[in-house]
């Protein structure tokens, strides 16, 4: 079973981790994610046990536990489904922007863009 393990302090490391889950049975995995850029822990991190039986007495145990000070969380890893995964392409909503669509500038749309302070520069 793969657990997630939320909340950790910046300080632990996966040894640490892996003796945690020792105790209640055999750990076959254990990875505390962290930045790619700078090499801290992000907090959280995954620890797989071969037996679900005693994954399950783990999380029991551990979830709500504190660690140098920090409750942690534990609870059991659902894989996110293909579709649910966030995606970078800069693919925003259409419509709206920063003010709200349509030609609202707070005044009157049109003729706004043509009055006053927003002729500079064009001559």
């Amino acid at each position: 079973m793969n657990i997630f393990v939320g909340s950790l302090p910046w300080s632990i490391e996966e040894a640490d981790l892996r003796e945690s889950f020792e105790v209640y049975g055999s750990v076959s995995s254990v990875k505390i994610i962290t930045d790619k850029f700078t090499g801290r822990s992000k907090g959280f991190g995954f620890v797989e046990m071969e037996s679900d039986e005693e994954a399950e007495k783990a999380i029991a145990e551990l979830n709500g536990a504190t660690v140098d000070g920090r409750t942690i969380v534990v609870n059991k890893s659902e894989p996110k489904p293909e579709g649910e995964r966030k995606s970078f392409s800069n693919n925003r909503p259409s419509g709206g922007g920063y003010n709200g669509g349509g030609n609202s500038r707070g005044g009157g749309g049109y003729n706004d863009r043509n009055s006053g302070e927003g002729n500079r520069g064009r001559y």
